[in-house]
């Protein structure tokens, strides 16, 4: 009997992980950011949330039955894109402009660039730099909790003069003003662990990120644990950084991107005219990953590096 020898490209390694389990990974591990928001803003939040991710998944779903595509809602990838960008949002937007937010997401920078796998930026985090730019005042316009103290009863963090007089335990529970899901860094933590715990995203982004910024903290003179609980830091750096699509895929570029983020944010809040700069951040790293992944790019097993050709004998 002969034995036959099937040759086949790599991958060789294969195992039970799909986009939908990964991507439900991910709406689990905001669950807490959801709740949160609702308890420290009100019901409103649920609202938007769920017209924004409805909106998301209904523009998926109409674009690629009018383009005759097949159809992708099922791998949960829309869904984790609307609620997202819900969290980006401040409570008292308008559902209209929640739902123009999810048409940026979806159609323009994720579907037109050829679907899940090829867009070139977060669609979730283009989404809210449109709608900040087009409509500035309804994305800065903060709902202050009742259980706000003084200091952050009518300023975010990172707009309080004297961050130094500001209660870290606040800070961490979000009790004060914001986007829906960046106050609370408790529930940002615990989605953190969830992730890292299945296997959905590796801790090398987040914790690059968030340990450059801390020394740019400290070599410019500011409050480490203030600049790291404040503004989008957290949640940009678990949800938003870790894309799959729009993050590099080599542990070296992973920590490259990372110090990027951390770089380009703390120039932003310490010297820029914004009080926050984790969005841009982001942004502009994303340009970035072609060029990392080419940079950084694992070397093959078994790999020698040829030698060069001696020069010919005059």
């Amino acid at each position: 009997m002969e034995n036959n020898l099937i040759v086949t490209s790599n991958p060789h390694i294969t195992d039970n992980v799909s986009t939908r389990k990964l991507m439900g990974n991910v709406v689990i591990s905001l669950v807490p950011c959801i709740i949160a928001s609702a308890m420290i803003f009100g019901l409103r939040a649920l609202l938007l949330t769920a017209v924004t991710t409805a909106a998301c998944v209904g523009f998926e779903y109409l674009y690629c039955m009018l383009m005759k595509k097949p159809n992708p809602v099922g791998d949960l990838s829309a869904v984790v894109t609307g609620i997202i960008l819900a969290m980006n949002f401040p409570v008292t937007l308008p559902l209209w402009m929640g739902i123009v937010g999810a048409f940026i997401s979806i159609v323009l920078v994720k579907q037109l660039f050829g679907g899940l796998g090829y867009n070139f930026a977060n669609p979730a985090l283009v989404g809210r730099i449109a709608l900040f730019s087009g409509f500035s005042s309804a994305m800065t316009n903060w709902k202050f909790p009742a259980a706000a103290v003084d200091q952050l009863s009518s300023a975010t963090p990172l707009q309080v003069a004297d961050p130094s007089a500001l209660n870290l335990m606040d800070l961490f529970l979000g009790v004060h003003g914001g986007v829906m899901g960046e106050t609370c860094a408790l529930a940002i933590l615990i989605g953190f662990v969830w992730l890292v715990a299945t296997k959905t995203i590796s801790p090398a982004i987040p914790v690059t990120y968030l340990a450059t910024v801390a020394v740019m903290s400290l070599l410019c003179g500011q409050n480490v644990m203030v600049q790291l609980l404040s503004g989008g830091l957290l949640f940009g750096a678990v949800f938003m950084a870790t894309d799959y699509v729009t993050s590099p895929f080599t542990l070296k570029g992973k920590i490259v991107f990372g110090i990027g983020l951390g770089i380009i944010t703390s120039a932003i809040r310490f010297w820029g005219n914004m009080a926050e700069g984790v969005s841009f951040a982001i942004l502009l790293m994303n340009l970035w990953v072609p060029y990392i992944n080419d940079l950084t790019h694992q070397v093959p097993l078994g790999y020698k590096k040829p030698e060069k050709k001696k020069e010919a004998a005059k």
